[in-house]
């Protein structure tokens, strides 16, 4: 037990560290109408950081789940995408496609240097881009379901197999975020 609480402790707190603090002198020298602008933004900026906080904490409490090809649920086990899809969908509330490749297709391309946690990072694990899928925890590091006879765990995407194979970053768009990208907003 003592192996799922302190990784999930140490992420919950590194994201709280991760998060981009407000500047408050900025924040009393906007104008009363501006206040309630502000407001609106900082409330939205803290449900962001815990969804995402939520998400990679979820995550971790599935360390040791068994890989399991075409597996999608704890019973089961996961492979690569079933596991993003389901920490997806049990946290956020987003259904994203089943498929690696899929998921890279519904997704926001970010550049390497912009991820944060609960981005999805990509890698060419199988001679075709897209074909493996994480979720980013920070610090370099993200959460898989790797491959059969294997478990859900932790790696550092620096190390030599996954930065060679490294496809590229996602981001997965809220609902609104979605809907001003298809209005050019």
């Amino acid at each position: 037990m003592r192996f799922f609480i302190l990784p999930a402790c140490l992420l919950l707190a590194f994201a709280a560290h991760a998060a981009p603090q407000l500047d408050r002198h900025e924040e009393m020298d906007a104008q009363p109408a501006d206040k309630g602008l502000i407001s609106q933004l900082h409330q939205v900026r803290q449900t962001v950081v815990a969804r995402t906080s939520d998400l990679v904490v979820t995550a971790i409490g599935f360390l040791g789940v068994p890989y399991k090809r075409g597996g999608n649920t704890v019973e089961t086990g996961f492979d690569c995408s079933g596991f993003v899809r389901a920490m997806y969908n049990q946290t956020v509330g987003h259904l994203l496609p089943r498929r690696a490749e899929e998921q890279a297709a519904a997704t926001q391309k970010i550049d390497r240097s912009e991820l944060k946690p609960g981005d999805l990072v990509f890698f060419n694990t199988m001679r075709r881009a897209f074909s493996h899928v994480g979720i980013y925890v920070g610090d370099g590091k993200f959460i898989h379901a790797p491959r059969t006879g294997a478990e859900v765990r932790v790696e550092d995407m620096n190390g030599s197999y996954w930065q060679r194979r490294f496809n590229g970053a996602r981001r997965v768009l809220s609902a609104q975020d979605e809907a001003k990208t298809v209005s050019g907003e």
